[in-house]
C-alpha cells in the first residue's frame, strides 16, 4: 500500500503526514507514506486544495487535516 500526502509543505500538510504515519503504525500495516510537494504532480491528481490524502493512487480527502483515526478508516 502506498499512501501519499499532497501538499507544498505547510503546517497542515506536515500534520497530515504525521497523522498518516501514526495510522499506519497503529494498524501495523506494510505501507509507505510519501510526501508529494510538486505542484504539477499534485494537480495531476485533480487536487485543488491541500493537504490531500491519496491511498493507492485514489484521492481520499482534500482540503482538510484528517486525524489518525479518520485516516485509519481509509486504510482498512
Amino acid at each position: 500500500m502506498v499512501i501519499k500526502v499532497l501538499g507544498t509543505g505547510c503546517a497542515s500538510c506536515k500534520k497530515l503526514e504525521e497523522n498518516a504515519k501514526e495510522a499506519v503504525k497503529e494498524l501495523g500495516l506494510d505501507a509507505t507514506v510519501e510526501k508529494v510537494e510538486g505542484l504539477q504532480e499534485i494537480m495531476a491528481y485533480g487536487v485543488m486544495k491541500t493537504p490531500a490524502l491519496v491511498v493507492d493512487e485514489t484521492v481520499k480527502s482534500m482540503g482538510k487535516v484528517l486525524s489518525a483515526e479518520d485516516i485509519k478508516k481509509y486504510l482498512k
